[in-house]
């Protein structure tokens, strides 16, 4: 499993001061093979909005912090090639149908997902995914 796919928790991580903020902007720059569905512009995109929307950013702001965010090298993937799988995932899963459009991404690279989402981490734990998807603070 060399393909790793990031979600918008890991990408928030790295351009907003958090605890995992070191991990996450090497990993965003460490030059290895980044996959994500196409989701991920729009959650990244809420995300600055909220910032936003709570006085933390200027609009000027959001749009530098975004332009940035969208020269990322991620492979993105098209969710649409992925709707089926994830939905699936979510109906087996008991999780959101955009947490597992990350999962889904993860089985087609045949790779693993790194995310922020600890919630998401232990809920998989004892399922045969456990081993696709790696909080970010354990990286």
């Amino acid at each position: 499993m060399s393909a790793l796919v990031v979600d918008a928790g890991v990408v928030a991580a790295a351009f907003f001061r958090q605890t995992h903020t070191p991990a996450a902007r090497s990993l965003l720059t460490g030059g290895q093979a980044l996959y994500a569905p196409d989701l991920i512009w729009t959650q990244t995109a809420a995300a600055l909005w909220k910032r936003f929307s709570l006085h933390e950013l200027t609009a000027t702001e959001v749009k530098a912090l975004m332009c940035d965010v969208l020269r990322l090298p991620l492979q993105v993937l098209p969710s649409v090639d992925l709707a089926e799988a994830a939905l699936d995932l979510a109906l087996q899963l008991g999780q959101s149908f955009h947490d597992c459009l990350y999962i889904a991404a993860a089985l087609r690279t045949e790779g693993r997902l790194i995310t922020a989402n600890a919630h998401l981490v232990h809920a998989l734990i004892d399922t045969p995914l456990a081993q696709r998807v790696t909080w970010i603070g354990t990286t």
